[in-house]
């Protein structure tokens, strides 16, 4: 076949219509006027209301993801916010908790030291304070150490007290630290006298516990529960009226003679930090006639030891004659 004779025309759906020029000149025109006409006439505004209807539904469908990434993300972002400021105020209410319990703890070492001071105008001795550093290591005895010694006016034999009362004597010293045996520690004697009733006895330190007990004291005795006990200065190392403990327990025994009194000391050594050291009254007092006595060291720990042997059987034997003329007394 000739070329020639082919048809070279497009067929019907490759055909271009008219120019890109043309339809541009034609669709910009449309646009224009359009414009023109939604802006004076809005003609347009129901074409848009409906297919602003028509599109709603695919807006939601289409903004779905987009919202829900965007939730999640401020959801994480909240609970990151909020733990950390959960954190913060944890970190507020420790301080605060600690910084309470450091006023109390303040609080309440004032006021001790104000106690101890009020104590130290009221006596007449002279009285040096002093804080407790530590538990002596000694599981048989009940001792603490103090930050004073020789070196700053401690004497062997020294009375040891606190805001409550009687807390101990001194039993060693060292130059810059002393020992202090506690007023329960089983070795420990003290001569007191009933606040109540005025009769004289010997407080106990107790072996088996933080008590004390009252001995050589008559069956019949007047005695009650919360009698209050103090010094009676009779052992030249304590001066008198100071507190020692009060009756906790009281039992008549059929079969003895004295009654089993147990106190509860006013000086609990626990949790105590400062004390005052007293000089022994014994430094002020004449020394007690008698030429077959032998002399009493002044300073020392035999010094001491003789002391409280001595001030111990005096108040003794004193205790148990009143319970004896007690007894005879009763019917």
């Amino acid at each position: 076949m000739p070329l020639g004779t082919l048809d070279r025309t497009p067929p019907p759906f490759f055909r271009q219509g008219p120019s890109a020029l043309t339809r541009l000149i034609v669709f910009a025109s449309l646009s224009v006027f359009l414009m023109a006409a939604d802006t004076r006439l809005g003609l347009t505004g129901p074409l848009r209301a409906a297919a602003a209807v028509i599109l709603h539904p695919i807006e939601r469908v289409l903004l779905a993801p987009v919202r829900g990434a965007l939730s999640a993300g401020l959801y994480v972002d909240g609970v990151a916010q909020a733990q950390t400021r959960a954190d913060q105020a944890r970190a507020e209410l420790t301080r605060q908790s600690e910084r309470s319990l450091q006023a109390g703890q303040l609080q309440q070492e004032n006021a001790r030291l104000r106690a101890l001071l009020e104590l130290r105008e009221r006596l007449s001795l002279r009285a040096r304070a002093a804080e407790v550093l530590y538990d002596a290591p000694d599981p048989y005895t009940r001792k603490i150490i103090i930050d004073r010694g020789s070196s700053h006016g401690i004497l062997p034999g020294s009375p040891v007290v606190n805001e409550d009362g009687v807390l101990g004597q001194v039993t060693r010293v060292y130059p810059m630290t002393a020992e202090i045996t506690l007023a329960i520690d089983e070795d420990a004697a003290i001569p007191v006298h009933n606040l109540r009733t005025g009769q004289r006895g010997v407080v106990f330190g107790s072996p088996s516990s933080d008590s004390m007990e009252l001995r050589f004291v008559a069956a019949n005795a007047d005695v009650q529960v919360g009698d209050l006990l103090q010094t009676s200065g009779l052992d030249g190392v304590y001066p008198p009226g100071l507190a020692v403990a009060k009756v906790s327990r009281l039992d008549r025994r059929t079969q003895s003679d004295f009654a089993k009194i147990m106190l509860q000391p006013m000086a609990s050594p626990d949790h105590v930090r400062h004390v005052l050291v007293l000089e022994p009254i014994g430094l002020h007092q004449p020394p007690r006639p008698g030429a077959d006595e032998p002399s009493l060291p002044a300073h020392g720990k035999d010094g001491k030891e003789a002391r409280e042997r001595t001030g111990a059987a005096s108040a003794a034997a004193s205790a148990a004659a009143s319970a004896a003329s007690a007894s005879r007394r009763s019917p």
